[in-house]
């Protein structure tokens, strides 16, 4: 019984975007109601001395981006909420591909002025494969931005999913009134500049009542009375039971920074969202009420404290009960693992856990036996499904600068590597070791961290490499035979498995052409 009830308070959702549409900004609001932290710090700003809560590494106050996903919990009218803040940067787009694995729902940000972007529809098409129930946030209203009518249909068209707006603008830009909310009924007026929280919302159950033309003046209040008609008259009435099932999207209006339009979003999403979910594994489908434990490591982080080379694996919790000091059975390794150091995180801030239930996701101190996947259950044999590795687009090779410093490039790069920065791909000939990642941004984040956290200087030297593809074949005679004769283009990932490096897409068509009985694949998992 009190497993039920855990389960149903607890909401466990990513905030998703393409760079640059406020969603740390919309992060820190959240916490903001949530009580979680008293001033929000504008990303970008110098006047403002606390930075952002969710940006701390060292690297990410400096560029004002994010360049890892941060965990953050809080509690809002005896809610639970557990928010993943995800890159937005498309060079971190495999943080953020892990990331969306372990949650279930979505809220996607929308800059009303660039409308949506390239970034924004790659993510929608990883939720579009779970079928994962997305609440869209249009923001920056305080800017003159594009019509809202046309903002709507470009969701539908680019990300393939019906919407149904709740809260309609009232203007925009200089002109920018405030939101009506069509779920609630409610006028919420604008007062530009708000770092601090404040109620200035008025019920207004008729359009056609007198005090809405004195709030707003007439010509607003008759185009609200329009838009209002002819939005109730085009979209169906919003069903829940869509949503859920990743069918419509939810749409709100508002600005991040201005704290507006957040409060009404977030109080239709403990509503509306979802419970933590099903999940499958290779063998079965796990039903969050089973009384027995089991979750899996959706990422790892390194060296999250500087003065302590700790490594922290992020648990998504499945299903039952998760207990500290309890030992559990670690599919994939020889012999069980107990932890005596849980947390959950407030950004950077964390607090020590004992017992944890489905839809939390927490922090487990580990020496090194865990990596990306694995699958912690109270001895179980199964495994979780869907965090694969996709293939690489840039490909440079690891020049250690400084001979004396080689076990520690060793170390760092290991490490880096199990935490899923980007891919290491050792050759056999000359035991070249070659990183492959998705952005170039990413091997400035290596450098960086390989120099601030492990001491080790190293240079990229570029390569020209069209693929890395996983290979295989049922005729094992026949592999060897094929990793032989192309020797020179063989490197194990970090993992061991084999892969083959391609060197042009042609090559690689002939080289498939010649070997008929060898599978090429172009993600890890098959």
């Amino acid at each position: 019984m009190n497993l039920s009830k855990e389960i149903s308070k607890r909401r466990t959702f990513a905030i998703i975007a393409h760079p640059d549409a406020g969603k740390t900004t919309l992060t820190e609001k959240l916490l903001l109601f949530g009580g979680a932290i008293q001033t929000a710090g504008a990303v970008k700003s110098n006047k403002i001395d606390t930075a952002t809560k969710s940006d701390w590494m060292e690297i990410e106050k400096q560029r004002g981006i994010s360049v890892a996903t941060s965990v953050m919990g809080f509690e809002y009218k005896d809610i639970k909420i557990n928010l993943l803040d995800t890159p937005g940067h498309q060079d971190f787009a495999e943080d953020t591909y892990r990331t969306l694995t372990a949650v279930d729902s979505v809220i996607m940000v929308i800059d009303c002025v660039k409308g949506v972007e390239i970034q924004t529809e790659k993510l929608m098409e990883v939720c579009r494969m779970r079928n994962t129930p997305v609440i869209c946030f249009i923001n920056k209203l305080d800017r003159e931005g594009r019509d809202p009518y046309e903002l709507l249909d470009e969701v539908e068209n680019k990300l393939n999913i019906k919407v149904r707006p709740l809260s309609w603008p009232i203007g925009m830009g200089k002109g920018f009134k405030g939101v009506y909310n069509l779920y609630e009924k409610k006028l919420n007026l604008f007062t530009p500049s708000q770092r601090k929280l404040n109620d200035d919302r008025v019920i207004i159950e008729n359009l056609d009542d007198s005090q809405l033309d004195d709030l707003i003046g007439t010509n607003n209040a008759n185009q609200l009375r329009e838009d209002v008609e002819l939005i109730e008259g085009v979209y169906p009435d919003f069903d829940t039971t869509d949503y859920l099932e990743g069918k419509v999207a939810p749409v709100f209006f508002g600005s991040a920074v201005n704290n507006f339009g957040v409060n009404e979003m977030l109080d239709t999403f403990i509503r509306i969202a979802p419970t933590p979910k099903s999940r499958n594994t290779e063998e079965r489908e796990v039903i969050p009420t089973e009384s027995n434990f089991s979750g899996f490591v959706f990422k790892i982080h390194a060296n999250m404290d500087p003065n302590h080379r700790n490594r922290i694996a992020f648990l998504r919790i499945c299903s039952g009960q998760f207990e500290r000091n309890k030992p559990y059975k670690h599919v994939r390794g020889t012999k069980p693992l107990r932890f005596s150091n849980v947390t959950q995180f407030m950004a950077q801030d964390r607090e020590m856990v004992d017992v944890a239930y489905p839809g939390d996701i927490v922090g487990l101190y580990d020496t090194g036996n865990l990596k990306i996947g694995d699958t912690l259950t109270d001895g179980e044999d199964m495994t979780f499904k869907g965090i694969p590795s996709f293939s690489p687009e840039i490909f440079k090779e690891v020049i250690n600068k400084d001979a004396m410093k080689t076990k520690q490039l060793e170390k760092g790069l290991k490490q880096l590597m199990e935490e899923g920065v980007a891919q290491l791909f050792t050759f056999d000939m000359g035991s070249r070791k070659v990183i492959g990642t998705v952005g170039q941004l990413q091997f400035e984040v290596i450098q960086f961290r390989l120099k601030q956290e492990y001491n080790a200087s190293v240079e990229f030297a570029p390569m020209q490499l069209y693929k890395a593809c996983w290979i295989n074949s049922s005729d094992k005679k026949k592999l060897d035979e094929f990793v032989k004769s192309k020797n020179r283009h063989i490197a194990h990932d970090k993992d061991g498995k084999l892969v083959f490096m391609a060197e042009s897409r042609s090559w690689l068509q002939m080289v498939q052409d010649n070997y008929p009985e060898i599978e090429f694949h172009f993600t890890s998992e098959f």
